[in-house]
């Protein structure tokens, strides 16, 4: 990873460790579990914004508010894109020009905390008051957000050797800095699982540290204390790289094809992901490998088998897509389709850390779907699932 780049070059280098990101809508669907509760020994009782009142509304308000927007703005709502902390013309116009719903700092952040709050109230004013900021805030060589008032945190790896307690309580100070910068969603913590044969290989996980360890069940339980931290501060997690990127080799960012031979759609290995649901994460993020056990025929993003996987556990939050933008595993994909597919095989928000192609994947979907009721359809789903998680974290109200 290069640090100190500006600029949309400069966006486009630093997301490159970013891999390290159905049916119609159901107005029954009952909403997401509730979020795991901590000890009072793990963390303080935190003042969050959202945890408790949003979730009950859940998507059948949030489908009613969805329907309202139209089709453009439906579309505007999929879609997250880089900035940094000087924003650039394209980032505005790509947040302005397309309606843009989210965005994710891909630093540096010299300033800190009150830079980067700086820079969510402003995108705010050009995006609307329900723009929801996220970040890759994971710890070690993947912390986006820096400076006075972040701290460092450290390396997945560091952060297993804490007890669970204290990686919650840990966590909840990391989350408070986020929210007070105005950062309400954590792109983790990382839930793969590195089987030991691949410790030496793995580039996107084990090489860089951004894994737990290779015991599916110890890994799950710090997934859970991470995210039992970062809600006690009011910031929402997004779990990540389902199903796992523990089991390849190359990374796919830099790699133009990036293939798992062993995952399967009962693999232990999925353990993470599948109590991370199951205890209230607000979002998955999809990887952009090819898992050839579960659909050997597409990038787990593109597969409405992978997506539903996530769906038949009873996963009702937002899925998310890893970098759509700038990953050398997309290269073949033209850049107004990813969106669109992303979204036809059930995916919710299409996330790019290069600004210059966030208009053209939501002008690419927005075309697509006018066309098409199924996936017009597919597009209301997901909004509603985003207002959803927007609600959940107190930047939007539904009902």
């Amino acid at each position: 990873m290069r640090r100190g780049a500006t600029g949309t070059a400069g966006l486009v280098l630093a997301g490159l460790v970013m891999a390290g990101c159905t049916a119609p809508a159901r107005p029954s669907t009952p909403p997401p579990p509730e979020r795991p509760t901590v000890t009072p020994s793990a963390t303080s009782a935190a003042s969050t914004p959202s945890s408790s009142s949003a979730t009950p509304a859940g998507v059948p308000a949030c489908t009613a508010e969805a329907g309202a927007l139209g089709l453009r703005r439906q579309v505007g709502q999929l879609v997250m894109v880089g900035v940094g902390v000087d924003l650039t013309g394209t980032q505005k116009a790509a947040i302005t020009d397309h309606h843009l719903g989210s965005a994710i700092v891909m630093g540096p952040t010299p300033g800190g905390v009150e830079q980067v709050a700086e820079l969510t109230a402003r995108l705010r004013e050009l995006g609307g008051d329900d723009l929801l900021v996220a970040a890759d805030q994971e710890g070690g060589l993947v912390q986006r957000l820096k400076g006075p008032g972040f701290g460092t945190i450290p390396s997945a790896a560091r952060q297993a050797r804490l007890t669970d307690a204290g990686l919650a309580a840990a966590a909840e100070d990391w989350g408070r800095a986020m929210a007070k910068a105005g950062v309400l969603l954590d792109l983790a913590p990382v839930a793969d699982v590195v089987p030991a044969k691949f410790r030496a290989s793995n580039e996107p996980v084990a090489r860089l540290g951004r894994g737990y360890g290779s015991d599916p069940e110890k890994v799950s339980k710090k997934v859970a204390a991470f995210s039992a931290g970062l809600h006690a501060a009011g910031v929402g997690v997004a779990v990540k790289h389902f199903p796992g990127l523990g089991a390849v080799r190359g990374n796919t960012d830099f790699a133009t094809s990036v293939l798992d031979t062993t995952t399967t759609a009962s693999s232990a290995l999925l353990t993470p992901f599948r109590d991370a649901v199951e205890h209230g994460a607000d979002a998955v993020m999809v990887s952009s490998a090819t898992y050839r056990r579960i659909d050997p025929d597409r990038p787990a993003m593109f597969s409405p088998t992978v997506v539903g996987l996530l769906r038949e556990w009873g996963f009702e939050g937002v899925v998310v897509s890893d970098d759509l933008g700038a990953a050398a595993a997309l290269r073949s994909v033209p850049v107004a389709r990813r969106a669109e597919r992303f979204v036809a095989a059930g995916g919710d928000l299409a996330l790019t850390v290069d600004a210059r192609t966030a208009g053209p994947m939501a002008e690419g979907l927005y075309a697509a779907a006018k066309d098409d009721p199924e996936l017009a359809a597919r597009v209301a789903e997901s909004a509603a699932r985003v207002l959803a998680l927007k609600a959940r974290l107190g930047r939007f109200s539904c009902g």
